[in-house]
């Protein structure tokens, strides 16, 4: 996974297919669905190895799609996060499933998702609210929660990120309502946990997707001045 040298990408992949992965992914799943429902294009990225490859690419409603995954990592390309080898301007969407919470240099990360994506192209992201109920148990838990995971970044510090780098946020919602405790996240209070979050609109989620847009800048051409005409004072003959 990118950025993390403790915990390897097998070690992420099996607590994926764990109860608390799949709960999570299948979440994930139908929020990301939602949000790329109208995101259209010629290429979508997925940075970062996050669960089967195939568990977010088929969303994308590009002709083609591409999963940008560190070293050591399942994907269609080996790339760094924070540098990557991809031509500027090239993409029109772009999926960031928990990678920033993986990466030392997030901000990095997000410059290079704005250096390639096209005007008005969209990038969604993924992230553990850090109040939330998860986010408790990953700072109790030695090697994170989900494993691996080396820091927890709040919306508004996303939103403050991504407007200076000219983006407009189009959209923010919390979800997974679900205690992280064995036996608790599922069955009928699993349920009903998460039909109180849904009812309280996501305030007690404790998972985050954010949509943007890159930003357009319309140049106002200006015209010259014209010259003022030149003062006829000054041709005036002196009285004699």
């Amino acid at each position: 996974m990118p950025g993390s040298p403790i915990v390897s990408a097998d070690a992420l992949d099996d607590w994926l297919a764990g109860p608390f992965g799949r709960l999570l992914l299948a979440a994930e799943r139908d929020q990301v669905a939602s949000s790329l429902e109208h995101v259209f294009g010629n290429q979508f990225l997925q940075i970062g190895h996050w669960g089967a490859p195939d568990s977010f690419m088929p969303l994308a409603r590009t002709p083609r799609r591409a999963l940008v995954a560190e070293p050591g990592a399942r994907g269609d390309c080996v790339s760094h996060a924070s540098s990557l080898a991809v031509q500027s301007q090239s993409v029109d969407a772009i999926l960031l499933p928990h990678t920033l919470e993986f990466e030392p240099e997030p901000h990095e990360v997000l410059r290079e998702v704005e250096r390639v994506l096209v005007s008005e192209g969209h990038v969604v992201v993924l992230g553990f609210e850090p109040v939330g109920a998860w986010a408790v148990r990953h700072y109790v838990t030695r090697h994170g929660f989900p494993p691996g995971v080396t820091r927890l970044l709040s919306r508004g510090r996303l939103r403050d990120w991504l407007r200076l780098l000219g983006f407009d946020v189009l959209e923010a919602r919390r979800f997974v309502h679900a205690l992280p405790i064995e036996g608790l996240s599922s069955g009928a209070l699993g349920r009903g946990l998460q039909r109180v979050g849904e009812q309280l609109d996501g305030r007690l989620g404790s998972v985050y997707l954010l949509k943007a847009r890159k930003r357009v800048y319309s140049l106002t051409p200006i015209r010259p001045r014209r010259r003022r005409a030149q003062s006829l004072a000054g041709a005036v003959a002196e009285p004699t």
